[in-house]
């Protein structure tokens, strides 16, 4: 399900690339989506999630079925209320709000520039996507509710609607109207909503569908709360980050916030895809291992999770360095989007692809941290990255612009999993062993000759330009297979093999 999420996203990316291209509406666009979409991380699937499972968990298992209707009742009122009171001044509020993320265009419409526009329409915008806020931080609940009774399809499979909502609405509302960016938000409004109305039947159907209320001062409220305030530390970095980059972009060249959108899209698809999966499946065993005083049994764990990450992470790297222009062209040159589009969305593709094996690694070697119960640490070190990533943000942005926005990111997400890495191998649960080391250089070596066989057989630019849509999906297509052919036949031939990639245990 979560697989045909992120195909599905993509789909819809390659759509609004149709539609919009990366011009002025569309850094708007991206720019009224991305709020409220930062606070989702805080108050629905990230750090509500991680502080209301436990608790629930304890009602389902330890007490009776009405308690936890009461608990499932107080808390959604609770949250619904206040998350409801945010969006409704983030509403009527809403040119405050993107003066404040958007502080570049503010400027310019107060001082009578060209800019101007990007304010009045980023107002305009906000007011329909900010009610996503709150009907995605419910369906958040909603779902929370079901994996916690053993129903884990429903929720896994809500995502692909908001998905479908959007390319609904970009393919047969937007066209229709004078400005089709109007079109994109409605389809977000309305994919938040029918996410929400989606799991009330099955809310229904396993006999907690309840009618909210008030319960701040709940004792299982209370301690959700409690247990939400370093999770909210934890998700906040890296969203925080993107809002200082979206804020820095308001500053620059029109269509910068478009084209880190579209680089980061691809980014995303192999960490989440690798990175988010491989250390999914390792937390609960790193946990039971911890549990039963395992040491040498954890350590091999952990280590498997990183050759893991980098015998993934390592090639989808180079292929996203040298393919990155080959692959917007493929996925999105069309309609609006023009190839100076995709060339200058491949120059942040190529900077944020360079930490691409940072950011795995950090989603594992976390985990090092949190099958041990210590929270603490991991976020320590975020916002240590995250002060990093700010300075960065200024240094680098002066001479490169939104490309040093990336750089600046890639930069960052290596600190912060240096100083994961580095305190695991001091507290000797990361132990690197010496057949790790050599795996690692197998695979460097392994890509970096598929890197040069990718780029050799790799047809000049111009050709893409000229190419057809389908000819150019099938030379992308090619090039992939023969790099993954390369690297799979070269990471054999430096002695790599299989039992490499297995633990004893």
């Amino acid at each position: 399900m979560t697989f045909l999420s992120r195909v599905l996203g993509l789909l819809r990316d390659v759509v609004i690339a149709g539609l919009m291209g990366a011009g002025a509406a569309a850094d708007v666009f991206f720019f009224a989506n991305k709020i409220p979409n930062f606070l989702r991380r805080l108050f629905a699937e990230g750090a509500f999630a991680q502080a209301f499972v436990p608790v629930l968990t304890e009602y389902h298992h330890g007490k009776s079925l009405s308690d936890t209707r009461l608990l499932i009742a107080r808390t959604a009122g609770t949250l619904g209320t206040l998350v409801g009171v945010v969006t409704l001044v983030a509403v009527v509020l809403s040119p405050v709000v993107a003066a404040l993320f958007g502080m570049g265009w503010f400027l310019d419409w107060y001082n009578g520039g060209p800019d101007g526009a990007k304010f009045e329409l980023a107002s305009l915008l906000l007011k329909i996507t900010f009610p996503y806020l709150f009907f995605i931080t419910l369906t958040a609940l909603a779902g929370a509710v079901l994996n916690t009774m053993g129903r884990f399809a429903v929720a896994a499979f809500t995502p692909v609607l908001l998905n479908v909502a959007i390319i609904t609405a970009a393919i047969y509302v937007a066209p229709k109207l004078a400005q089709p960016e109007i079109g994109l938000a409605l389809g977000v409004f309305f994919g938040g909503l029918i996410q929400f109305l989606f799991q009330l039947p099955f809310l229904k159907r396993a006999g907690v569908l309840v009618w909210p209320k008030w319960g701040w001062r709940d004792p299982g409220v209370v301690r959700i709360r409690t247990l939400m305030i370093p999770a909210l530390f934890g998700v906040s970095v890296s969203q925080i980050n993107l809002l200082f980059d979206t804020l820095i972009a308001s500053f620059l060249q029109t269509g910068s916030i478009s084209w880190l959108y579209y680089a980061d899209r691809l980014l995303e698809f192999p960490l989440g895809l690798f990175g988010i999966a491989i250390a999914t499946v390792i937390l609960p065993a790193l946990s039971a291992r911890h549990v039963t005083e395992s040491l040498d049994d954890y350590r091999q764990t952990l280590d498997w999770g990183v050759r893991m990450v980098v015998i993934l992470g390592v090639p989808a790297m180079a292929g996203l360095i040298v393919l990155a222009e080959p692959m917007l062209m493929a996925l999105f040159m069309r309609g609006e989007f023009a190839a100076s589009d995709a060339l200058r969305a491949s120059w942040a593709l190529t900077a944020y692809a360079t930490g691409l094996l940072s950011f795995m690694l950090v989603k594992v070697l976390a985990t090092g941290f949190f099958s041990r119960q210590d929270t603490k640490s991991p976020v320590k070190y975020g916002i240590i990255a995250m002060a990093s990533n700010m300075v960065l943000n200024v240094v680098f942005a002066i001479p490169y612009g939104y490309v040093g926005l990336a750089i600046a990111t890639a930069l960052s997400g290596t600190i912060n999993a240096l100083l994961l890495g580095t305190v695991l191998y001091k507290q000797g649960v990361l132990a690197l062993p010496k057949a790790t080391l050599v795996f690692f250089v197998q695979v460097v070596a392994a890509a970096l000759i598929m890197a040069a066989v990718v780029v050799w057989f790799n047809p000049a630019r111009e050709l893409w330009i000229q190419a057809a849509l389908l000819e150019r999906i099938l030379w992308l297509g090619g090039l992939i297979s023969a790099g993954g052919v390369t690297f799979v036949a070269s990471f054999f031939m430096l002695g790599g093999r299989p039992r490499h990639l297995r633990t004893e245990h």
